[in-house]
Formats: C-alpha cells, sequence, structure tokens
C-alpha cells in the first residue's frame, strides 16, 4: 500500500523556518542564559560550581533526551512528540522564572534542557522526510543562516536584559519564545512521517536501531567529524563567559556584544556555503571548512605567549572556526541522514547527542583547568583537530 500524500507539503522555505525555529530554541537557551552566570552567584549567594551545574544540567538533559526523542518521532510521528516536548520546554522555563534558589534552577534547567531536546531531532527529521541529495543540503544550509540570526543576538538580548530586569527577566524570555514555538508547530507544521512505526520505540527496537548506526562507517564518519566540529559551539559556550567576563574584563553586556563576531561570522559563512554549493556541490566544501576551522583553533595558542588576551585576540579564531563551520554542517548532516530515511528522527536524534555530548565533555575537561585561557586552548584545539583527522582518515564505508 503506498504511503499517503502529505497534506500540505512543506515548501523549503517553511521547512527551513520551523526547522531553524525549533532548533534556535535549544541554542538561544543557552545563549541568552551565559551572561547571568557570574550574576547568579550573587544573587543565590552561591559558589561558581554550583551556576555551572545549571549549564550541566542543561546539557545532560538535552543530549540525553534526543535519543528518545527520535525513536519517539519515528514511531508517533513529529508534530505529537513536537508539541508534548515543547509543553516541558515551557514548564521548565516558568520552574526557573520563578527558582527562590539554586537547587531548584538546577531542576528547572533540567526540565528545560529535556524539552529542548525536540528542536534538534525533528527538525532535520523533517527534513529528510521531505527532501534529498543537494535540496537537502540547501534546505540544511538555510536553517543555519536564519538559525544563526537568534544565537547572534542571544548573547546581547541577554546582557541587555540582565541590565534593565534582572536574571528572572531571561527566563521570562525563554518562556515567551518556548509558546511561540509551540504556536509554530500548530498552526505551520504538518505531519512529515508517513509511516510511523510504533515498534520502533520499543526498548530492544531502539537499542538495536542505534547500535546499528554506531558501527555503520556511513553514519559514524561524518556524525563524529561533525559532532566534534560543531560541539565546540557548546564547549565555547561554557568557556568564553569566564575568559572574557573574568580574565579580559568585560562587562555582561559587553561580552553579549562580543559574541556577535561568532554568530555573525557564522551567518556569513552560511551566506558563502550558499554561493559556493551552487557552484562546486556541498560535499566539496567539507574538507576546506574542517581545516580551516582547525587552523583557526590553533590561532587561540597565541594568547598569553606571546599574546595578552583580549577580545579581538580571543574572538578573531572563534570567528573563523565558526565561519568555516557553515561551510560543512550542510553537507555532513545529509551525509548523516540520507542512507537512513526508516529511522531519520533516531539517526538525527544520535547525532544531536554526539554534538551536545562533545560540547558537554569539552565544558567538562576545560573546567579541571584553573586558568580559562588554557581551557579554551586545550578543549578548543582538541576538538577542531580530531574532527578533521576523524573525516580524513576513517573508514567511508
Amino acid at each position: 500500500m503506498n504511503a499517503p500524500p502529505l497534506a500540505p507539503v512543506m515548501t523549503p522555505t517553511r521547512a527551513a523556518v520551523i526547522g531553524a525555529l525549533l532548533t534556535a530554541l535549544g541554542s538561544m537557551s543557552m545563549a541568552l542564559y551565559t551572561p547571568a552566570m557570574p550574576t547568579l552567584v550573587a544573587a543565590f549567594g552561591t559558589s561558581m560550581a554550583m551556576v555551572k551545574t545549571t549549564l550541566t544540567a542543561y546539557f545532560a538533559g538535552f543530549a540525553f533526551t534526543q535519543l528518545l526523542v527520535g525513536p519517539l518521532s519515528d514511531a508517533y510521528g513529529r508534530r505529537p512528540i513536537a508539541f508534548a516536548f515543547l509543553a516541558l520546554y515551557v514548564v521548565g522555563g516558568l520552574g526557573a522564572l520563578l527558582a527562590p534558589s539554586v537547587e531548584i534552577l538546577i531542576a528547572a534547567r533540567l526540565v528545560q534542557g529535556v524539552g529542548a531536546a525536540v528542536g534538534v531531532a525533528v527538525s532535520r527529521a523533517i527534513v529528510r522526510d521531505l527532501f534529498t541529495g543537494q535540496q537537502s543540503a540547501k534546505v540544511l544550509n538555510t536553517i543555519g543562516i536564519v538559525l544563526s540570526i537568534g544565537p547572534a543576538v542571544s548573547p546581547t538580548l541577554g546582557g541587555v536584559v540582565l541590565h534593565l530586569a534582572g536574571w528572572r527577566a531571561i527566563f521570562l524570555v525563554m518562556l515567551a519564545l518556548g509558546v511561540a514555538a509551540f504556536l509554530a508547530v500548530h498552526r505551520f507544521m504538518p505531519e512529515t512521517n508517513r509511516a510511523p512505526d510504533k515498534s520502533l520505540v520499543r526498548p530492544a527496537r531502539m537499542a538495536s536501531t542505534y547500535a546499528r548506526l554506531a558501527v555503520d562507517p556511513r553514519f559514524l564518519r561524518p556524525a563524529l567529524a561533525l559532532g566534534l566540529s560543531v560541539g565546540s559551539i557548546y564547549a565555547l559556550g561554557t568557556l568564553l563567559p569566564f575568559v572574557l567576563i573574568d580574565r579580559v574584563g568585560l562587562d555582561p553586556t559587553v561580552f553579549g556584544l562580543g559574541m556577535l563576531a561568532q554568530t555573525g561570522s557564522y551567518f556569513l559563512g552560511g551566506l558563502a556555503a550558499r554561493a559556493l554549493m551552487g557552484r562546486m556541490g556541498a560535499e566539496r566544501l567539507v574538507t576546506p571548512g574542517l581545516a580551516v576551522a582547525a587552523i583557526a583553533a590553533c590561532g587561540s595558542l597565541l594568547l598569553e605567549h606571546p599574546l595578552e588576551p583580549r577580545w579581538a585576540l580571543v574572538m578573531g579564531p572563534v570567528a573563523i572556526y565558526a565561519f568555516a563551520i557553515a561551510l560543512v554542517i550542510p553537507a555532513l548532516t545529509t551525509a548523516v541522514l540520507a542512507p537512513f530515511p526508516k529511522v531519520a528522527g533516531s539517526a538525527s536524534a544520535l547525532l544531536g547527542f554526539l554534538q551536545m555530548g562533545s560540547g558537554f565533555l569539552g565544558g567538562v575537561v576545560g573546567s579541571l583547568f584553573l586558568d580559562p585561557v588554557i581551557a579554551l586552548q586545550v578543549v578548543f584545539v582538541a576538538m577542531q583537530a580530531l574532527a578533521l583527522a576523524i573525516y580524513l582518515f576513517a573508514p567511508r564505508r
């Protein structure tokens, strides 16, 4: 029996905008919050270690929940799962807004992370449901361009909101974003999974699917390369506030403005990728993109010896890295999902887990260093060098 037609079929533009909105929810919920981290130490009369735990809880909820969200969306459809987890995100946002203690804030951030996990897993699965090949790469590139706008303004917005209305207002903004995403899914996102299979959510079947993906070179090579290269964004999100605020001496508002160098550069890289894909194809951008990202990361090794940390010296390599990874994301994401149409949600979820997991591990490794500059150097360089090595030398089939 033929699968029923999609009604209505989303255009590439609509798919890109909805995908960007869902994906941006997760990254914005981190970027909005980072300028307030030093403030929360005084607000709750706690330690920096406890404040960092609020971010760790968000990372953990986001990363691990994707492994459940993907199979659920394969089994029951993209829409109902999006509704359920966006509702959890809203609950977590309300808890964070009203948190009377840092312990409650940690729990609320965990719930937020669980809810936000739906964005990455479902948005990429939607693209795989509807598009393949170069068209898929173009839609993913458009998602990246639109997506970059949110994180680009988020640190700035977070710093301004913190200055004008205090840290609780930042969580009010997150709450509004969650409600907006819920309403957008209800109004503009049709169901795209034409063949949901409830057996995919059985524990044995889920384990089998993930085990098969984890040993398949068609998945593993591009997923690890992409996970490490993009995971640096999340690791940098935990490291840069302490480098730029504590060591360089920026106040939270100026820090937010300074982060425009990273996400603005990513936006420009997305535009460049869009132009270059039409001429040479998306796949040919991957090797030079990963190589430039690795070289840019090595630029951070100049900090302290011989150069004293300054905003431009810290953010220059980060900006070049951000431009470079925008060139590689469309092709690598398409390569990860294309061979697995029946379990696109699971493949997308495992990819997202690798991205967030590598970012989380990078942040954990960075926390072992007393000097945040040394932490930045070690983590940033290691992740980009390993991403390039895996893509160049890991088995392809």
